[in-house]
Parts: structure tokens; C-alpha cells; sequence
């Protein structure tokens, strides 16, 4: 059986509804952050990082919400969460799937924390050229890779959910609200936000 380690509240949205959408039975585990459960010995075990959300499947075990994604997305391929291996698509996929982690993430701290980091050193580039880039990826439409539905929307789906619709740390665009709302559409996303409300 497939566990997911989650937290309400927390970076765990974009792993439940990931596992939402893979339609595969899993089992959550609660592991609430505010108690400290996450730097219990047995926890770390499963992710030495000490945070949520993780997963074990099996002997398998791993943290970081991308990778999850990611390994739930080749590990069970009648999924279709993933293009495959030999797809042309697969570049961009994996792109995309973690962009939000290497690019979304790091923009909303700069963003949040108002620290001036120099273009050419910054990872990502720049908080402007981040929002840019995934709006134009974004006006294509309907999802990232076009037609087609993956775990790679789950991760920027999240991403833009947190940054542009919860917090609004981020200023609306007309692609972002479109987007956004085709994810919310979602009966999977709106069966993990139910879960993550607790």
C-alpha cells in the first residue's frame, strides 16, 4: 500500500492531489508539522529532511513533492500522468515538472523576503522572468503539455494556486486566473483541497 506522509496546510496539497488523480488506492498519514511529527526518529527514516510531504510505496521511500510526482507518474504509467519515456514530450515534461520547485518556489521567497539577488546568479533569474515565462507556457493552453492532463500541471497547478490565488503574492493574469480555474475544475483537486482542509 501506498503511504503518503501529509500535513494540512503545508507543500502536501500538490502530493494529495496527485495521488487524487492517479485514481491508485493510497493511505494518508497524518503528520502534523505543529506537533513536530515530522522530526519524530521513525518519520526521518522516511524523509531525513524532516518535512512533508513523503511516500513510501513498498521498499520505495522519498520526500519533495516533485519527486513524488514524479516517481508515482512512472511507477504506475496506467496512471497516464506522464508521457512516456520514448515521447518527444517527455523534454518539456520533465521541464515543467519542476519548474515550479527550481523556479516558482525560489521567486515567491524572493518575492516574500524582498531580497535583491543578481539575475546572472539566481537560479531561476528573476521573480518578472519566472511569471513571464510561465504565462506565455500558459496561454497555449489547456494544460502545460496542450491537450493533455500530468503530473507536471499538478506541480505548477499548485504552485500558481499558492502563489497567485491563496496568498496573492503574486498578481493575477488573465492566463494564470484561466488556468487556475481549469485546475480547480478538477474533481481530483477538489477532493484534496476537502482533504487538506481537514
Amino acid at each position: 500500500m501506498i503511504k503518503l506522509y501529509w500535513s494540512p496546510r503545508s507543500r502536501s496539497f500538490s502530493t494529495l492531489w496527485l495521488m487524487e488523480e492517479s485514481g491508485l488506492p493510497y493511505e494518508r498519514v497524518l503528520t502534523d508539522i505543529s506537533t513536530g511529527a515530522q522530526k519524530a526518529p521513525d518519520y526521518l527514516k522516511i524523509n531525513p529532511m524532516g518535512k512533508v510531504p513523503a511516500l513510501s510505496d513498498g521498499e520505495a521511500a522519498l520526500g519533495e513533492a516533485a519527486a513524488i510526482c514524479a516517481y508515482i507518474a512512472d511507477r504506475y504509467p496506467e496512471t497516464k500522468l506522464a508521457p512516456a519515456v520514448t515521447d518527444p514530450r517527455r523534454a518539456r515534461y520533465l521541464q515543467w515538472l519542476f519548474f515550479s520547485p527550481s523556479c516558482i518556489e525560489p521567486a515567491i521567497i524572493q518575492i516574500f523576503t524582498k531580497i535583491e539577488v543578481p539575475t546572472s546568479t539566481a537560479a531561476w533569474g528573476s521573480a518578472t522572468q519566472v511569471f513571464d515565462v510561465m504565462e506565455a507556457a500558459l496561454e497555449k493552453g489547456p494544460w502545460i503539455l496542450g491537450e493533455e492532463f500530468s503530473a507536471a500541471d499538478v506541480t505548477i497547478g499548485s504552485g500558481l494556486n499558492f502563489a497567485v490565488r491563496l496568498f496573492k503574492m503574486v498578481p493575477s493574469r488573465p492566463a494564470f486566473d484561466a488556468y487556475i480555474a481549469r485546475c480547480m475544475a478538477r474533481p481530483a483537486f477538489r477532493r484534496a483541497e476537502t482533504i487538506a482542509a481537514g
